[in-house]
């Protein structure tokens, strides 16, 4: 893959700047702590998270981390968590839908997932809707029991938030979002003109300036998808992602798993249109973004839909009626290599790998 040109600096740390004055989590974007800091919500109703000290262990040379949504408790989230922490890698990012519990069983869950992990591994969380409005638990008592363990990260730990990795000479900055999801004060948009769609451009505009070679950005609910769901997020964001050249995009929501074809816009896709596909979206040389799903931690999984308007859209996929497996993603980062696997559990038998290159 051809690497893209960064965004030239100047504008970049204008921004920032612009992001940090207007944008959610103000004076939290424009300077990254040295370490773990207590942040307050966006939520007026919202207790602070404190991070403990971090034991993430990156290597100035490479990052491997693990990424996998809609968890809950069942044999086979077990045995997901039990794959990830045999793998021995940095830390996990966790899409939403955590638990599938009763509200205030919040602490139960983080136990379960110690179980596996360890107490002191970096299990970082996103919300997804079944935390953010109290369904399954609230987010505010997830990060309280699972606390952030990165070290520099901005943000509001569980809702909006990044993290460079390594925190010196990162060679991956993770962003982490929450489109279309309500938290008690409103559903968050990350449309155009608004202050976290200025926040959003300027995390990923920043690591380009940064020279950070690779932006992950997470969140829980995808836009493209091949099962039950629309864009909840809306088309501004995923323009936006594709503008920026964000090279990956990991979600949950859907349970099953989804790779897009690497999408990038030009002549001919001057945006996403969700419900339709639009072959010129589909970038020819390779060098886009690619989406994945990767709702397959454990909760029940759902069908793939092989008739979805959007189908063309994607390279890989498996559900209930398609190779069926549980698992998470296992993604490996060095400065001029970014590789993604599936990696199944319990007796599944769908892989897929994805492979970036500078």
């Amino acid at each position: 893959m051809t690497r893209r040109r960064p965004a030239a600096p100047v504008l970049a740390a204008l921004a920032v700047l612009l992001a940090a004055c207007t944008g959610p989590d103000a004076g939290n974007v424009a300077t990254a702590p040295t370490s773990p800091s207590t942040t307050a919500s966006s939520s007026s109703t919202a207790a602070p998270t404190t991070s403990p000290s971090p034991t993430a262990s990156a290597t100035a040379d490479a990052v491997r981390f693990s990424v996998l949504g809609d968890i809950g408790s069942s044999d086979a989230s077990a045995a997901v968590l039990r794959s990830i922490a045999g793998r021995h890698d940095d830390f996990s990012l966790a899409v939403g839908d955590l638990s599938y519990g009763r509200n205030g069983a919040e602490d139960r869950w983080c136990r379960f997932v110690t179980r596996w992990v360890g107490a002191r591994y970096p299990f970082e969380l996103v919300s997804g809707n079944h935390e953010s409005d109290g369904e399954n638990g609230d987010i505010d008592r997830f990060t309280r029991c699972l606390p952030n363990r990165l070290p520099g990260l901005v943000g509001t730990y569980g809702r909006q938030w990044y993290a460079d990795r390594p925190a010196e000479h990162p060679l991956v900055r993770v962003v982490m979002i929450s489109p279309a999801l309500d938290f008690g004060d409103g559903t968050w948009s990350y449309d155009e003109g608004t202050a976290r769609h200025s926040w959003l451009r300027a995390a990923v505009t920043g690591a380009r300036a940064a020279g950070i070679p690779w932006v992950v950005v997470g969140m829980h609910k995808p836009c493209l998808s091949l099962g039950r769901y629309v864009c909840d997020p809306g088309a501004d964001v995923v323009d936006l992602l594709l503008e920026t050249g964000v090279d990956l995009v990991v979600t949950g929501h859907e349970h099953l798993y989804q790779r897009t074809r690497p999408l990038a816009l030009g002549p001919g896709c001057p945006g996403i249109s969700p419900g339709r596909f639009t072959a010129a979206c589909v970038a020819s040389d390779g060098a886009g973004t690619t989406f994945v799903t990767v709702g397959t931690g454990g909760h029940e999984l759902r069908v793939v839909n092989a008739s979805d308007s959007e189908r063309r859209y994607f390279a890989a996929s498996s559900g209930r009626n398609e190779e069926p497996s549980f698992g998470s993603l296992d993604v490996q980062v060095t400065a001029d290599r970014l590789s993604a696997r599936f990696v199944p559990v319990g007796g599944g038998t769908f892989t897929d790998r994805l492979v970036l290159t500078r």
